[in-house]
This record gives C-alpha cells, sequence and structure tokens, in this order.
C-alpha cells in the first residue's frame, strides 16, 4: 500500500506587485497612425534581429554579448529604444524556456503512463489511483507505436534544454500556422497580413526613474500629452524639439488615473506600451508600474470572523459563507460565467464573476478561500483516455487567471485571499456535507457542497461534520465528540437556550422554567453525563 498524501497547509495568497492600465487613443490623424506604423515597423524588425541572436547565444549569453547587442541596436534607434529592445528579448527566451521545460514534463507523464498501461494485461481494470490496461490487443499496439513516437520528442527537447535551444515566433506560432488555414479562420490574405504586420511591430520603452515624467522614450505629460522619442532613421518625421513627435490627441487613464498622475508628478518610473487592434480599428496607450507588495493580514487574523469557500467550476464559482466554527451560515450562492467565444469575451466574464463575489464578501467583512488548483500535468489525454468530455472540462477551467484575477481585485479591496489543498474537497464534501444541507427549500449540489469543505480546510477544521465516538464503550469517556465544541469552549455543557414557539404536536416549548434542566424535571434517573453509570445485571428468568 502506498503512502499517503500529504495535504498541504492553508496559506494567504501574497497581493499583485504591479499595476497595468489602459486607455484608448481616440482622434488621432492619418499623419500619426502612419508615424506609429512606421517607427513599430522599424523597431520591430530590429526586435526580431535581437531576439535572433539571443537565441543563438544560448546559455552562453553573459553581460558582454548583452551590451554588444545594445551597441549594435543603438546605431540604428537610440540607446533607450536598444535597452528596452534586449531586455524584452531576453525575456521572451526565458518565457520560451519554461514553456519548453513544461513540455518535457508533460511529455515524460505521458511517456509514464503509456509504459505503465502497457505493462498490464490487456481488459485489466484500474481504480481510482491507478488506469487500467488497454482495452483491446488493437489499442495496446496502437499505444506502443506512440510511445515510440513521444520517446523521440522527448529525446529532442531533452538535447535542445541542454544546449539551450529555443524556438520563438515573434507574433505568435498561432497566428503563423494560420496563414495555412485562411477559410476555416475565415480571414482574407490581406487581412491576415494586417494581423501579422501588427503583432510584430514594437512600441514599448520601460521607464526610468528620475527622468522627465518617468519615462524618456514614450513621454505623457499630466495633461495628457503623449509623444516619442524617433529612432535615428526616422528622425525627418518629427514636429517637436529634440527628434520627437507628439500625437495631436490627448491620453487619460480613467482607472487609476490618480495613482498614474502622482507618479507622472513625482519622475517615478512607469513603462508604455502603445498597441493598435486592427479589427476595431483602434489605438491603446497601456501604462504600467510596480508597486510594494500588500502586507498580508496573518492567516490567524484572516479566520476571526469566518470566511467565504468558493469552489471553482467551468462555468460557474460556487461560494458558501462559514463561521469561524465552519458551519454554514445563510444559503449558497452561484456567480456563473460563459467561457465560450473570444479571449476578450472570456475574460470579461471572469472579471464580471468574482467582482460579484468580491462585493459580497466586502459586505459581510469576510475572507475568500478557495483551491490552489494547477491542471497543467492533468490535462494529458494519456491519463484519460478516451474521456474527452473530461479533458475538455478541465482544460477548460481558468484556474491561473482566474487566481490572479481574483488576487488583484481582491487587494483594491482590501480582502484578504486564503489557498488551500485541493485534495477530495469535492468528494469529501458531497459525502460529508451534501445530505444534511439539502432539505425540502433547497437542493445542495455537489458543489456547494464543495465550497464548504474547501471554507472549513482554510479554518483548519476538518472536513467531515463529526469525529467518530470514542472506542471505549462510545461514550465522552475519552473527550468531547463534536469537533465543533472544543473540551474548553465555555457553555458547551450548559442547558440548551429556550426556544419560543411549538416544537410537536402533543407538546409546546417552554413549558416553564425548568423546561431545559433534565435534573428537574420528573425522570428516574440523572443524565449520564454528570455521574458514574454502571448497567444492571441481565435478569435469569424472564
Amino acid at each position: 500500500m502506498g503512502e499517503l498524501r500529504e495535504v498541504a497547509a492553508p496559506f494567504v495568497v501574497p497581493g499583485p506587485t504591479g499595476v497595468a492600465v489602459r486607455t484608448r487613443l481616440k482622434g488621432l490623424t492619418a499623419g500619426d497612425e502612419r508615424a506609429l506604423r512606421l517607427v513599430g515597423d522599424h523597431l520591430g524588425s530590429l526586435a526580431s534581429r535581437d531576439l535572433k541572436a539571443r537565441c543563438a547565444a544560448g546559455l552562453d549569453h553573459d553581460s558582454e554579448q548583452w551590451a554588444e547587442r545594445k551597441r549594435v541596436l543603438s546605431a540604428e534607434s537610440s540607446s533607450r529604444w536598444a535597452g528596452s529592445i534586449t531586455k524584452a528579448a531576453h525575456d521572451q527566451w526565458a518565457l520560451a524556456r519554461r514553456g519548453q521545460l513544461a513540455h518535457i514534463q508533460s511529455l515524460e507523464a505521458s511517456v509514464r503512463t503509456i509504459t505503465h498501461r502497457l505493462s498490464l494485461p490487456v481488459g485489466e481494470k484500474g481504480s481510482k489511483k491507478t488506469p487500467r490496461g488497454y482495452g483491446s490487443r488493437q489499442e495496446w499496439f496502437a499505444k506502443s507505436r506512440r510511445l515510440h513516437l513521444l520517446d523521440d520528442r522527448l529525446r529532442a527537447a531533452r538535447a535542445d534544454r541542454e544546449a539551450g535551444i529555443v524556438r520563438v515566433v515573434r507574433g505568435g506560432t498561432r497566428l503563423l500556422n494560420t496563414r495555412h488555414h485562411l477559410d476555416p479562420a475565415q480571414l482574407t490574405e490581406e487581412r491576415w497580413r494586417q494581423r501579422w504586420q501588427t503583432g510584430r511591430r514594437f512600441l514599448q520603452a520601460d521607464g526610468e526613474s528620475g527622468k522627465r515624467f518617468g519615462n524618456e522614450t514614450i513621454r505623457v505629460t499630466p495633461d495628457g500629452e503623449v509623444s516619442l522619442k524617433l529612432p535615428a532613421p526616422l528622425a525627418y518625421l518629427a514636429n517637436a524639439p529634440h527628434g520627437r513627435y507628439v500625437l495631436t490627441t490627448r491620453a487619460g487613464f480613467a482607472h487609476r488615473g490618480e495613482q498614474w498622475a502622482d507618479r507622472v508628478h513625482a519622475n517615478r518610473a512607469v513603462a508604455y506600451r502603445i498597441h493598435e487592434d486592427v479589427d476595431r480599428g483602434r489605438w491603446y496607450l497601456t501604462a504600467s508600474w510596480t508597486i510594494p507588495p500588500a502586507r498580508t493580514m496573518p492567516l490567524k487574523a484572516a479566520r476571526m470572523g469566518g470566511l467565504v469557500g468558493v469552489d471553482t467550476n467551468a462555468d460557474h464559482l460556487a461560494a458558501w459563507r462559514l463561521d469561524a466554527h465552519g458551519n454554514p451560515v445563510g444559503q449558497p450562492l452561484n456567480f456563473g460565467y460563459d467561457l465560450s467565444g473570444p479571449a476578450t469575451h472570456r475574460d470579461a466574464q471572469v472579471r464580471h464573476a468574482l467582482i460579484r463575489l468580491l462585493h459580497w464578501a466586502k459586505r459581510h467583512g469576510l475572507a475568500i478561500a478557495i483551491e490552489d488548483l494547477d491542471f497543467q500535468a492533468e490535462k494529458t489525454r494519456e491519463k484519460h483516455g478516451r474521456r474527452k468530455r473530461f479533458r475538455k472540462l478541465i482544460s477548460g477551467l481558468p484556474t491561473s487567471r482566474l487566481r490572479a484575477r481574483l488576487v488583484a481585485m481582491a487587494a483594491e479591496l482590501g480582502i484578504t485571499v486564503i489557498a488551500v489543498d485541493p485534495a477530495c474537497t469535492s468528494r469529501w464534501g458531497a459525502q460529508h456535507w451534501q445530505k444534511p444541507l439539502t432539505s425540502k427549500n433547497r437542493k445542495t449540489t455537489r458543489r456547494d457542497a464543495a465550497a464548504v469543505a474547501i471554507g472549513r480546510r482554510a479554518l483548519g477544521h476538518p472536513i467531515r461534520r463529526r469525529t467518530t465516538p470514542p472506542p471505549a464503550h462510545r461514550s465522552d469517556e475519552q473527550g468531547h465528540r463534536s469537533v465543533q465544541a472544543a473540551p474548553v469552549a465555555p457553555g458547551r455543557e450548559g442547558h440548551r437556550p429556550r426556544i419560543p414557539g411549538p416544537r410537536t404536536r402533543s407538546v409546546r416549548a417552554g413549558r416553564g422554567a425548568n423546561a431545559v434542566d433534565q435534573d428537574a424535571q420528573h425522570r428516574s434517573g440523572r443524565p449520564a453525563e454528570h455521574e458514574f453509570w454502571q448497567q444492571d445485571s441481565l435478569p435469569l428468568s424472564p
């Protein structure tokens, strides 16, 4: 029998360390758009060339090569543009390395699963923790061939990683492959070409503290004037002194505008990015800056008044409020979202669901408990076999994006987010809480019960409702049975509060002052909790 998986302790999720806001550049003239496209195309070609040099250097890249790359780019742009380009190329190379490692881990998991299933007899049944054998000899043979294919891919990926080789496409691999499938994508060649050129432009500049308005390359003044430092070959486009081009439009940030203005007035670093939305025919300006990490509330303090347990699903968030003792309060709530359609629609749906959840938690002054989900290793088809519906389900869960959105939005409202281990929350919640919380007027779903289990785990309580009775005589001599009431809890052995109103059809509640006192009632014996109890001997005759 294998070792049991240890459930990780809950922890408070740290807040975000950066901020990004976006605004639309309205009223651009044809000359402004032409200048932005020329600058973006020129810098994009330099960025492509620099990324190629960075990928060719591989693991042998050092600070001297970085400086040399920057010197080469500075001659055709400027020192600050060159710094932004080299930093972006290095970040893109590092991102490709992380993606390469994730691909290797996915291949290793697939190889392990196929090898194990091939070692089992054909048709052998599996369990919840171990996969079954393949259903037929034909499937076994097909998977044995696939194992050789995955082995070759794994060896090639490991060799590339050891040599520092990565494969990166500026503009995106998906858009590049769409060029060969224009009809299914409902695109013309001209439309695709516009998207491709837009995706390969480079119009972003890192901020620099101490410089005027926090950025010398793309400068935005407090009154909204936007200007760019033109590269040397495009200096003839300048319409302002010192080789700058000033846009005719004014920019303003509705969200976090005061924070942005404070940084600009204080000449603190602000990074800017200008990009075009080809489908809408619009231009946008994005400003970003770093912020000090917010001080997180201690876990003990976040548990004081209870919290909200949240279960993440493919189409909704199931939430239930719990008190400090782990008992559900009120009715469960569901915050739905639709993840079909384009990425912008999916992102808006997630944000709308989260803001409703956060406003509800804010009204009650409660923290939020959510599962620390990560399905990166669970999406392989080799693990789930022909369960395409289940694989599509877990692939559609917005785990990373939802958690990042939740943490960022909760930090703005001052709400603490607690992450818990997701092990067995749905199964144990349904086992211990779904039936007890179901009544004639309320239908408790499995997801609602999972929210209760998540909240109890975040509070430090067991998920099950009560512990098993003591083994000796099944009595209370070894301690109190309930996990909700500790032995030191005040009043746990006291009288129950008097509840007015009828309790049964024959006897009305609250009849007399001693109605709750078992010792004062006319009974033959006293309560077993207050005195020694001994069973009488059995009679010898009927």
